[in-house]
């Protein structure tokens, strides 16, 4: 109905005037009067809603419709208007601003209906008097400026039509943020935030507070439609889901409304933000009550969260705890008191005065129709004594908005003008060259407050945050924030949360989420086909941690780092290595210390019993050197133990290569002068002399040489060199010397293990020479116990992880030495000190038989 309205009442605006005779003008149609007008030099326009609906009669298409027939006078629209005509009443009484001219003011009503709105200004522009002279249509508009209306979505229609003409459209309460768009709205301007800024402040609020699943009702013109789209867009960017938006209106039929009550019962969201007017919500609270619709919190827009009759009528607590935004409190000197003095209106307009007098006092001038309980109006009634939604000031604000938009037109006036004690001109400007300046006014007014409009047409957006707490059993407006968008954005919202009373009358905040918050640790994880805000806790994948609370993914930790146990933070990885500290490096360390000190003693005794026939008889000169070799390779163990640097990962590896190969090669040496000093008892024999002193010298040198060249080779190519071993434990680092080359490593070994494997061969082939102290024999046994150990070390060194692998190698070359040592010279010592009577020639040599 309302569409069919806006096409008939826009064509019958248009056509208001119409040239007839040539380029003359008569009105066509019926004229419409202004609700309340005053006189004077330049006019001033105002449309306003006085009346909340309007009565729907039937189009028939077939005759002219009848005009709209307004119903319920809104209270707080004829404020709006008072305050209007308080501002010119002011302005014309000031001495410095606009001396010696008068501005006047038609004031037109526009039902909340936007076909209305337009014909409205359309009047504006263009008069209502019934031309009898044959004056020419083209003349300037009859107004200057048209401060309103209230609603988004009347004033987007009238500043579209308004535009054209660019006269500008001053609106003190519509918050569209679609009314920026200065290519289709290029003459609005506003001294009442966009809805960007109060969207944004919704969204920061809401955040703030925790609730990421909230629910929304939106009233479905454009106010409520732009304004929830607006804050979708910033509480998503936010992180913020919303579970519905359930679009609502006056005129919505009962089933309508009871699909929107069922959507609220079936969600799990607790709060609910509502971008709806103070109509609206006088609708929705007995709706709700009916359908017992509590407990939730309410997170209202300015239009309704600080309207004191809304408070009044929630009689069951439903909006118990309601927070949201508001224009911040302001007064206007004066104002209050010419508001409540409605007497001077009857002068102004006599018709809607009747109206208001009536509403007020609930009374009537006249009877109609005998009714016995009708009161007649005394026109002594007063209102000193009445508290109603007349005399409550909470929209002073809005009223103050209404002053600066008349103080905005007068200030630009006065400088077109070129007023200084009185102004040369009472000429109304051009248009175009009116809205440039007004665009670039800026001003204080008599409270201090600076009035400026940015490129949008906008001011500054600034807010208060308010709560409903309930005070004696009554809700009460308390502030406990502020919202300042020219602060940066980090900053603009302050909230004081101790001051917060929530929802059901606790101090707790309502939890309103649709998952609960990921530890550190976890990382979310979006559940198919929901929003993002529904998500799963997933624990951090290995190596990686989440170091806050609803992390969205998992970071690496770097190289040298791994995950603590909750994976909330990357420590330092354990280092491992075997180190002189820890209990297995200590026995490894005595045991090695313990065989260079026996091998030491057993040289004190040898060098203290040099002289007798055991000593004699064994090649002292290679058993000092075997014993030198041997207390070498008990030492060459420690270079395995403690952290692997440059240097002990090329001196353990070449240390115990060359001393083994010494030490093989002194018994290799031994073995041979076993079985050469056999072949020379032998008749006609002269072997040893081709294996005397100086040849065993040589082939130990020899020997041993050959070891040199090759672990030069091996240094020279690809040397050992410490190496962070991150691959086979996760959780720590093994420091390891690695071989740089494999094939020098294997190269030592194998030749350590040729000549080890000659000895052994050439001390079995002389295990049974007929000596009474068989030193072939106890060489067999030591050969035979050092290839055990070294071929057992093979597979117990590949498979030993970490620092057993250096461990198995130190027990390879303590086992080895120990077998030489004990298997050569314990018989030996055991002889020298336990049986000296057995140390001669002759028992060394005497019982020998041969097979």
């Amino acid at each position: 109905m309302e569409s069919v309205f806006t096409l008939l009442h826009v064509v019958m605006a248009m056509v208001n005037f119409s040239s007839t005779n040539g380029n003359f003008c008569r009105l066509q149609g019926d004229p419409v009067y202004p609700q309340l007008s005053k006189d004077g030099d330049i006019i001033v326009g105002g449309i306003f809603p006085f009346h909340r609906t309007w009565e729907i009669t039937d189009v028939s298409y077939v005759v002219k419709p009848s005009p709209l027939n307004c119903m319920s006078l809104d209270f707080r629209d004829f404020q709006l208007s008072q305050s209007l005509i308080f501002a010119i009443e002011e302005i014309n009484n000031s001495s410095s601003l606009l001396p010696g001219v008068s501005l006047g003011y038609k004031i037109y009503d526009t039902c909340t209906s936007a076909a209305m709105g337009v014909k409205m200004a359309m009047v504006l522009l263009n008069g209502n008097e019934n031309l009898t002279l044959n004056e020419q249509c083209t003349k300037p508009a009859q107004v200057l400026a048209i401060i309103g209306e209230t609603q988004s979505s009347v004033s987007m229609a009238i500043a579209k039509t308004v535009g054209t003409f660019s006269i500008p459209l001053i609106s003190p309460y519509s918050t569209c943020e679609c009314l920026s768009d200065k290519r289709i709205y290029s003459s609005f301007l506003r001294t009442i935030p966009s809805d960007y800024y109060q969207s944004r402040a919704l969204a920061e609020m809401v955040k703030q507070f925790g609730w990421t699943w909230v629910g929304a009702i939106r009233r479905d013109d454009d106010y409520g439609n732009s304004g929830m789209a607006a804050f979708t867009k910033a509480a998503e960017q936010l992180g913020v889901c919303l579970e519905y938006s359930l679009p609502f209106f006056r005129t919505y039929s009962q089933e309508k409304v009871l699909r929107i009550i069922q959507q609220i019962k079936s969600s799990t969201s607790r709060v609910i933000v509502v971008f709806a007017t103070h109509w609206d919500l006088e609708i929705l609270l007995n709706v709700f009550y009916e359908h017992n619709i509590t407990g939730y919190q309410w997170v209202g827009s300015e239009a309704w969260i600080s309207d004191s009759n809304i408070a009044r009528l929630d009689k069951h607590k439903i909006l118990q705890g309601a927070i949201g935004v508001t224009i911040p409190k302001t007064t206007v000197t004066g104002l209050k008191e010419f508001i409540l003095d409605i007497h001077p209106l009857k002068s102004a307009g006599s018709a809607i005065f009747t109206e208001l007098w009536e509403t007020l006092f609930k009374c009537k001038y006249k009877v109609q129709n005998d009714s016995e309980h009708t009161v007649l109006c005394t026109g002594q009634e007063g209102l000193s004594e009445m508290d109603n939604e007349f005399t409550d000031m909470t929209l002073m604000p809005i009223f103050s908005n209404v002053y600066k938009a008349v103080y905005a037109v007068a200030h630009t006036l006065h400088d077109l003008l070129d007023c200084t004690q009185t102004c040369p001109t009472k000429k109304q400007p051009d248009p175009l060259t009116f809205l440039e300046h007004l665009k670039r006014v800026h001003f204080k007014t008599k409270e201090g407050e600076e009035v400026y409009f940015d490129k949008n047409g906008d001011p500054v957006a600034k807010y208060e945050i308010i709560n409903w707490q309930t005070i004696e059993d009554q809700h009460e407006f308390v502030t406990v924030g502020l919202y300042d968008s020219s602060f940066p954005a980090h900053s603009r919202l302050a909230v004081k949360m101790a001051s917060i009373v929530w929802a059901q009358n606790t101090n707790q905040v309502p939890v309103s989420v649709c998952s609960e918050s990921c530890p550190p640790g976890t990382r979310k994880a979006v559940q198919k086909g929901k929003p993002i805000c529904c998500f799963d806790c997933i624990p951090c994948a290995e190596g990686e941690i989440s170091n806050m609370t609803d992390s969205i993914e998992c970071e690496q930790c770097y190289q040298d780092y791994w995950p603590n146990q909750h994976r909330n933070e990357c420590v330092k990885k354990e280092i491992e290595f075997l180190s002189f500290e820890e209990t297995m490096g200590i026995l490894l360390t005595a045991v090695s210390i313990t065989g260079t000190l026996l091998t030491i003693i057993i040289a004190i005794i040898f060098l203290r019993y040099k002289n007798t026939p055991i000593v004699k008889a064994n090649n002292s000169e290679l058993s000092f050197l075997l014993l030198f070799s041997l207390a070498l390779c008990f030492l060459c163990s420690l270079t395995f133990i403690g952290r692997p640097s440059e240097w002990s990962c090329v001196l353990r590896h070449t240390a115990f290569g060359i001393t083994f190969v010494l030490c093989i090669s002194c018994v290799l040496g031994k073995t041979i002068v076993v079985l050469m000093a056999f072949r020379a008892t032998l008749p006609g024999s002269n072997v040893m002399k081709w294996f005397g002193p100086l040849q065993q010298r040589l082939s130990v040198l020899a020997f041993t040489l050959i070891q040199v060249l090759i672990c030069v080779l091996w240094l020279t190519t690809s040397p050992p060199f410490p190496f962070k071993n991150i691959k086979h434990y996760k959780e720590k680092i093994i420091l390891e010397c690695q071989l740089g080359s494999a094939i020098g490593f294997w190269a030592v070994l194998g030749y350590i293990g040729l000549l080890a494997l000659l000895c052994f061969v050439l001390a079995f082939l002389a295990r049974k020479l007929p000596d009474n102290f068989n030193e072939a024999k106890f060489i067999t046994f030591s050969m035979l116990i050092f290839c055990a150990v070294w071929i057992s070390f093979i597979p117990a060194y590949v498979s030993s992880p970490g620092k057993f692998t250096v461990a198995v190698e130190i027990f390879a070359i303590l086992a080895s030495s120990f077998g030489l040592l004990f298997c050569i010279f314990l018989p030996k010592c055991y002889i020298i000190i336990v049986k000296p009577e057995n140390n001669t020639k002759k028992q060394i040599m005497g019982k020998g038989t041969v097979k």
